[in-house]
């Protein structure tokens, strides 16, 4: 085996969520380039059509579910979708979820409770449904799609970066569950050039702050972020459980002020 066969995962099946765009749409067509085939997951039929078509040109199956993600049950079932479309469950990428920005003072506890419900419930649901599958061929991965703000602090993220924190420290938990014959990890995420940041990339001036206060220099592209999840998926990283992987270019703070006042 060559160093290069340790990222492929031949014939194995993987489900995605949040699999229409952005991260979630790089990060299946990295599985897929990697002999995976892939159940594609979101709300919307027309975008998971398009990144399914793309699945099938590098010659994988792929399966679409259009649904409500923040339906635990809809998310639970993606697991049994694999496994009756495609056979088999080896590869989780927990790519669901975000919620928006606000004030402390403007975030309800019910706010808090559907960030939480959206970004870490739907996760723990999957992978609930997930892991009994995975044991049935002998143990699996799960990646987590976390972010630089459940690392670092700013004002406007208390929502965003206490549901990412979360879903890190589930990473690890779970990882303890689940060893040794499914690995959990995560990736970090900083700000990447998808449709969530669209308006604050269409800025000219915004963009340039923002690539002023990242060590790198620059915004991620999806693909980046693909690779660390391909790594992590694959038995490249086979002796990694329990780690979030920080692919961020170097933030220590975020790097989009939205310059709330003092109270």
């Amino acid at each position: 085996m060559t160093i290069l066969d340790r990222f492929q995962l031949t014939d194995r099946v993987a489900v995605v969520t949040g699999a229409g765009r952005g991260i979630g749409a790089a990060g299946a067509r990295a599985l897929a380039q990697a002999g995976a085939d892939v159940v594609l997951a979101a709300r919307t039929a027309a975008q998971l059509d398009e990144v399914a078509a793309e699945v099938r040109a590098t010659g994988r199956r792929a399966v679409t579910v259009a649904a409500d993600l923040s339906d635990l049950e809809a998310v639970a079932g993606l697991a049994a979708t694999a496994k009756a479309e495609l056979g088999r469950n080896d590869v989780l990428v927990n790519n669901l979820g975000g919620t928006m920005p606000l004030p402390l003072l403007d975030t309800s506890p019910r706010f808090l409770e559907e960030a939480f419900h959206f970004n870490v419930a739907t996760a723990h649901a999957l992978v609930r449904a997930a892991v009994p599958l995975m044991l049935e061929t002998g143990g699996g991965s799960i990646v987590n799609i976390s972010s630089v703000i459940g690392r670092v602090s700013g004002r406007g993220y208390l929502a965003y970066g206490t549901v990412k924190a979360a879903l890190a420290h589930y990473t690890r938990l779970a990882a303890k569950d689940l060893a040794p014959r499914i690995r959990v990890n995560a990736v970090a995420v900083g700000s990447t050039a998808t449709s969530a940041l669209e308006i604050v990339l269409q800025s000219d001036e915004l963009r340039q702050k923002m690539e002023e206060a990242t060590p790198l220099r620059r915004i991620a592209e999806p693909e980046e972020i693909a690779a660390a999840v391909l790594f992590l998926a694959s038995p490249a990283s086979s002796f990694l459980t329990g780690k979030v992987v920080e692919a961020d270019g170097g933030l220590e703070a975020p790097n989009l002020d939205f310059g709330l006042p003092d109270l």
